[in-house]
């Protein structure tokens, strides 16, 4: 039997090869928009692709099925309540699918999307009961799902209660529990392991979410720490559910007379080195989205306007390729091209450049001495922000940075600092971008260090 995982690690997302390597017949579960992958694990093994099987349209990253489709024949399976528009045969709960001596039963678990499902495997060569179950956006490696990308938040955590208890958890303990996410995703909480797998039965003595016995209560906690939802969720869903998407974007090198012409023209320039990088010398008015860090195609789903021209600025070509990929699979399809030679051709040309000054945490007690009218501006999420915060900072969350911060005077410097340092880089770029003219970027560090070094924190019930 074949059973492989493939990570996104960008995004955080897992996706499958399984089949039956003797009958050589396979199947991709969620696939990615890069496919290569997929087509060389199957042309290794000898089998040919017959089967790609969606557990939901996806809201966080385009699907390669339509690239699949076209290049192995294969067919498409979602269940019927998906609707989608491509060529297509839809399942219900309780089908199930023969791949050579692997049996792909689908189980319905609707919540995180009406359609959602889950796909039990079952190695009929060795027993007639399920070793695994592909859990989809349902069931996380200590977490679960998030409930509001496409109904209602309480009736989709309603409705993720209900499957997890009467559909996912009366499975057998030792089954292998495989989900759609990794730690990092979009689709799920804070609690969301990187632990690629688990068991049916550790995860219900251990992940604290599913010890809630009481629904209500379920649905409480889980809009409780629901994030803000993703900017282009909706158009993704779409891309995934109308006509196949089966061609990538023509990625062009500019010159930095081209980059230059289109940032007039209203392009926006997305710097995808380092921060420390970015820092020392960037193309004005562009924003710093390091791409070395997961979470890449994420943050630029935050920053930018689909409608809006794309430019990516790396140390090299190979930069601008890799980012133009990553984009793609969030939706990102309006790309103007990569500057050619990356930043090194910008300044040979000896072009202008902008720079943001860097002030570690473990010196920012200094510079904050030095310079008494600094203003202190936190991007975190503004649930960080109430657990602590340094008294006087101004909350905006990073993504939420789209004009000079309504709290901020212009006319004073600026300290930008999140929990770490890289939320901080690029709220900084976006900060220089809306016009401010002293801003410092404090690094190695955040506020909680702030507070572990022994300095003052305020929290929501600190009285004013």
């Amino acid at each position: 039997m074949i059973f492989r995982q493939i990570t996104h690690d960008d995004l955080g997302c897992a996706s499958y090869l399984i089949g039956d390597e003797q009958e050589g017949v396979a199947a991709v579960v969620d696939p990615r928009f890069e496919i290569d992958e997929y087509l060389d694990l199957a042309r290794y093994m000898g089998v040919s692709i017959e089967h790609v099987f969606e557990t939901h349209n996806h809201a966080d990253h385009v699907s390669g099925h339509g690239r699949l489709a076209v290049a192995t024949g294969a067919t498409i399976h979602v269940h019927r309540l998906a609707v989608p528009s491509y060529d297509h045969q839809p399942f219900d709960d309780g089908d199930e699918f023969a791949l050579g001596g692997l049996t792909v039963r689908a189980i319905h678990t609707p919540g995180h999307r009406p359609e959602h499902t889950a796909f039990a495997l079952i190695d009929t060569k060795r027993s007639d009961e399920p070793w695994a179950v592909l859990t989809g956006d349902t069931l996380f490696v200590n977490d679960v799902a998030r409930p509001d990308l496409a109904i209602e938040k309480a009736e989709g955590a309603r409705g993720i209660f209900r499957s997890l208890k009467d559909r996912l958890l009366v499975l057998p303990p030792e089954v292998e529990v495989w989900p759609g996410h990794l730690g990092g995703s979009m689709c799920g909480g804070p609690g969301m392991d990187m632990k690629v797998s688990s068991t049916i039965g550790y995860e219900r003595r251990a992940n604290p979410t599913l010890r809630i016995e009481d629904e209500q209560e379920f649905v409480d906690q889980a809009l409780a720490k629901l994030g803000p939802q993703p900017p282009n969720f909706q158009a993704i869903v779409e891309l995934n559910r109308g006509p196949l998407v089966t061609e990538g974007v023509q990625l062009l090198p500019l010159t930095p007379q081209q980059v230059e012409l289109k940032r007039s023209a209203g392009a926006l320039l997305v710097d995808v080195r380092t921060d420390l990088q970015f820092d020392e010398a960037h193309i004005p008015g562009a924003i710093c989205a390091p791409m070395h860090r997961a979470g890449f195609g994420s943050k630029l789903a935050w920053l930018a306007d689909r409608e809006q021209e794309i430019v990516l600025i790396g140390r090299d070509d190979e930069d601008g390729h890799r980012a133009g990929k990553l984009a793609l699979a969030v939706g990102i399809r309006k790309l103007g091209g990569y500057l050619h030679g990356g930043m090194t051709s910008w300044r040979q040309e000896k072009r202008p450049v902008g720079t943001i000054e860097r002030v570690s945490l473990d010196a920012f007690e200094d510079h904050w001495a030095a310079t008494p009218d600094l203003q202190i501006l936190d991007v975190r999420d503004a649930e960080e922000y109430d657990a602590g915060h340094i008294p006087g900072s101004a909350l905006t969350t990073w993504h939420d940075i789209t004009s000079w911060p309504q709290d901020l005077d212009p006319d004073l410097p600026v300290a930008v600092i999140c929990g770490s340092g890289q939320r901080a880089a690029t709220a900084a770029s976006l900060v220089v971008r809306h016009g401010g003219r002293d801003v410092v970027h404090v690094v190695d560090g955040g506020v909680p260090k702030w507070g572990r070094l022994g300095h003052e924190l305020r929290t929501a019930e600190t009285p004013a």
